[in-house]
């Protein structure tokens, strides 16, 4: 009585082909899931960039009306550039002191140069170019379009 003892002392090819195959198919899934992950982690960024700029332009704005920052006649209270909200303001009042709305300009995740498009008040709403009378608000400037199908530049 013998017995017939097979050992396996490795993989046989087929084995070899059938694990190449999975891990082929497995990686094309992966890929547009991971493109789609990058995309929305910038749109999100995308997002709270803007946020950030238009909450400190509106300070800006709030704190004008008010009357503790100088502006001249017929303006419309906006800064007149992004740079302003970094470097700051004096305010008026009873105790005067430098206010500053900004650490830093944030960039715009979408584009290479991550410079916003910008709209003065005197501008139209929908309007790309920016007359350079003050700055009302920002836009991206990337021509992509979002995951849910609007352009960047309307957001």
């Amino acid at each position: 009585m013998f017995r017939l003892v097979r050992e396996s002392r490795g993989v046989t090819l087929i084995e070899l082909m059938v694990t190449m195959a999975i891990l082929a198919i497995l990686a094309t899934a992966i890929m547009p899931l991971t493109q789609i992950t990058y995309k929305r982690s910038k749109e999100i960024e995308l997002r709270r960039n803007l946020r950030i700029i238009r909450n400190a332009l509106d300070e800006y704005k709030r704190l004008s009306d008010e009357g503790k920052i100088s502006k001249k006649a017929m303006a419309s209270g906006y800064p007149e550039s992004l740079e302003i909200l970094v470097t700051g303001v004096d305010l008026q009042g009873p105790i005067p002191f430098k206010q500053k709305f900004l650490r830093r300009i944030p960039k715009d995740p979408l584009t290479e140069d991550g410079e916003w498009g910008l709209r003065s008040y005197a501008d139209e709403p929908d309007s790309y170019s920016w007359g350079g009378q003050d700055v009302y608000d920002v836009y991206s400037q990337s021509e992509e379009i979002a995951l849910d199908g609007t352009s960047y530049k309307e957001w």
